[in-house]
């Protein structure tokens, strides 16, 4: 084994440990959480519906705030969102609720990024949504505790608050859509197992739904029907990053760089620049933006207007045919389902150049080393069907060139169903060897 490879299993594996790491005492935490909080002064524990009838009575802003308290990713976050003496000023201003399980969520209201632990939402007490909160930043570290994002967020939803219902025609994007169930209990993948109420008489943690589960249903009800997965929903809530913008982690969409010939390079954005506006939508997170992009067009034009060297300017950034696909989706935990689904549960990458020509790959092939063969359930479909770690994918179904495990994922979940065996040609000890690829 290469010392390349062996690094780059080494990272694979602490980056899975880190995404699935959850505290030693899932029960414990959880039954914590409600002691601590259930006659909270601020926080209305669990108790979204009153809420909403709090936020209509006094006038306030409602703000929820959703929280898996067994998983440790934004640990740091969730606890300086309850303790931090900063935050108290802006909460004030706000009803809170704290939700610590998706069983119930409506979800024509709930409508986010279902594969993070720690996500807000901000509505009008007639439950028009002002914005969203998730950072990913957080995410990928519980020990990161600022706050300078949700703040932010906070007060821009605040401002919005202030200006409603006038800017209600403004709002309509950030709305969500139709769903086929009106609660995740109600998915038939989720409704054998769970109830719409905790079981505190049981194990409670094992009557939980958690945000994630969510979104895998969603896929697998298009599975089950024998459909294509919608793309929105193999590249969920996408990164601006697919356009060519990094923005900034502690604000609201500040462009802290723009990629070389990518589409905000020649929609003319500049690093510095600050968006206001994303399809006409105001903004209050980074989260917001991934909104709109999942909401988006698989192509055509977003109108945006940016804030730069204090001026207001409208620009257009063009939405590339296929632009989705550039996403890397390869550390949601939502991905794993879908390998299960399109690799029978193979995790793979792509070999980079500097190891391809001692194995005699071109630069533009197909050729993706597979690091982890799934051994239980529908995870182990492709050991069943013989694949190996450490065995090299050079050709799936219709696919030779050169592309990355999140596009391969999102073209097979899309070009075939249930049931299909693709031809697959995969290089072991440097022979070629022709296996069939079960689609689940």
């Amino acid at each position: 084994m290469r010392l390349q490879h062996l690094l780059s299993a080494i990272l694979l594996a602490l980056a899975a440990n880190a995404s699935a790491a959850t505290v030693k005492d899932r029960e414990g935490a959880v039954r914590e959480d409600k002691a601590k909080l259930e006659n909270d002064a601020r926080w209305n524990w669990n108790d979204i519906d009153g809420g909403f009838r709090l936020a209509k009575a006094t006038g306030k802003p409602l703000l929820v705030v959703l929280r898996c308290v067994p998983c440790m990713s934004c640990a740091g976050i969730d606890a300086s969102v309850l303790q931090e003496p900063e935050l108290v000023p802006l909460l004030d201003q706000f009803v809170c609720v704290r939700v610590i399980n998706a069983n119930a969520l409506d979800l024509s209201r709930f409508q986010f990024d279902y594969d993070l632990s720690f996500s807000a939402i901000m509505f009008n007490g007639d439950g028009t949504i002002y914005g969203r909160y998730g950072s990913w930043l957080h995410q990928k570290d519980p020990l990161n505790k600022t706050t300078a994002s949700f703040k932010k967020a906070l007060a821009a939803a605040v401002a919005i608050h202030q200006d409603y219902p006038g800017n209600k025609t403004a709002l309509s994007g950030k709305q969500g859509g139709p769903t086929p169930y009106q609660t995740p209990v109600e998915f038939p993948t989720l409704a054998a197992k769970y109830q719409s109420k905790l079981d505190w008489n049981g194990k409670v943690v094992a009557s939980c739904v958690h945000c994630h589960m969510v979104g895998d249903a969603f896929r697998a009800h298009y599975r089950s029907l024998n459909k294509p997965v919608p793309v929105e929903w193999i590249y969920p809530q996408p990164s601006i990053e697919t356009l060519g913008i990094t923005l900034a982690t502690d604000e609201i969409a500040k462009v802290e760089a723009v990629a070389a010939d990518s589409p905000a390079a020649k929609a003319g954005v500049q690093a510095g620049d600050s968006f206001l506006s994303l399809n006409q939508q105001p903004l209050v997170s980074i989260a917001d933006v991934s909104w709109i992009l999942h909401r988006s067009p698989d192509s055509g034009d977003l109108p945006a207007m940016i804030q730069r060297n204090g001026k207001k300017t409208t620009i257009t950034l063009e939405l590339p045919g296929g632009w989705r696909s550039k996403s890397d989706i390869g550390k949601r935990v939502g991905t794993w389902p879908m390998r299960a689904m399109a690799f029978g549960g193979m995790k793979m990458d792509d070999i980079e150049d500097a190891e391809r020509g001692p194995l005699g790959l071109s630069k533009d092939q197909m050729a993706m080393r597979i690091f982890h063969v799934g051994q239980y359930g529908e995870h182990a479909a492709a050991k069943k069907a013989g694949f190996q770690k450490d065995d090299i994918l050079v050709e799936v179904g219709d696919l030779k060139q050169r592309i990355t495990e999140s596009a391969i994922i999102g073209h097979l979940l899309q070009e075939h169903l249930p049931g299909e065996q693709l031809p697959a040609v995969v290089l072991r000890g440097g022979k070629r060897l022709e296996l069939k690829l079960p689609q689940q």
